[in-house]
Formats: C-alpha cells, sequence, structure tokens
C-alpha cells in the first residue's frame, strides 16, 4: 500500500534528507508530487526550488548527488524523510550539512569542498 503524501495548498511537502549511515541531518528542502516521483523512479534525491520555481536534482551540477535508500512520510503525511548516501557536501556553501553552525554563530560542520570552484560555470 502507497501512502498517500498531503501536498497542501502550495503543492508542496518539507523534505529532510538524512545521512543513511551516520544518521546526520544534511538539509531541509521542498517537494512536489513531480519531484517524489523522479526521486522514486531515478533513486536519486529530486526537490523543488521555490526560488527558482523549478524541480531539480541534487548534484546535477556539482556532481554532489544523494543516492535515495529510503523515503519515509511522517504520522500526517505532510513531511517527508529522504535517507541519502551522499556524495560530498549536501549544502551549496560548501559544507557537508546544511546545519553547520549554531544559532550563536558557532561552526560545528565542517567544509568538504569550495563552493567557487565547483559552481563557477553557472
Amino acid at each position: 500500500m502507497t501512502v498517500e503524501v498531503d501536498f497542501g495548498d502550495d503543492g508542496l511537502v518539507p523534505a529532510v534528507a538524512q545521512d543513511a549511515d551516520s544518521g546526520e541531518v544534511l538539509m531541509l528542502a521542498y517537494v512536489s508530487s513531480e519531484a517524489l516521483e523522479r526521486t522514486r523512479e531515478t533513486g536519486r534525491a529530486h526537490y523543488y526550488s521555490r526560488s527558482r520555481d523549478e524541480l531539480w536534482e541534487k548534484g546535477a551540477t556539482s556532481g554532489h548527488v544523494q543516492t535515495v535508500r529510503e523515503v519515509r512520510v511522517d504520522c500526517d503525511a505532510d513531511a517527508l524523510v529522504y535517507v541519502v548516501e551522499q556524495a560530498g557536501g549536501a549544502c551549496h556553501t560548501g559544507h557537508r550539512s546544511c546545519f553547520y553552525r549554531t544559532v550563536e554563530g558557532e561552526r560545528v560542520g565542517e567544509r568538504v569542498f569550495d563552493p567557487e570552484r565547483v559552481y563557477e560555470s553557472e
């Protein structure tokens, strides 16, 4: 039985990407029904960019793809967790995780690539 995801009025649900081995939270993004369908078809994480108003495949530009081992849905069916194998960094700033600092500004995560070199052709 497939769970029917509630994409709400805007057609999007939040999705947390979590490292399959360590459990580390890597990022939060939004997913449309098309993004979820593409993720399930390809085994690679797809999201919906609210700022660009388009579907995107994680790592299509950087090579830092997310191979999805499992997609989990919460009890209300209005939020997802992508359990992933992360190649390189998940964050466009060059960090392994988008959650690389505390609210006090302390850096707690490592930088794993230089974003200027990775995204210079954009």
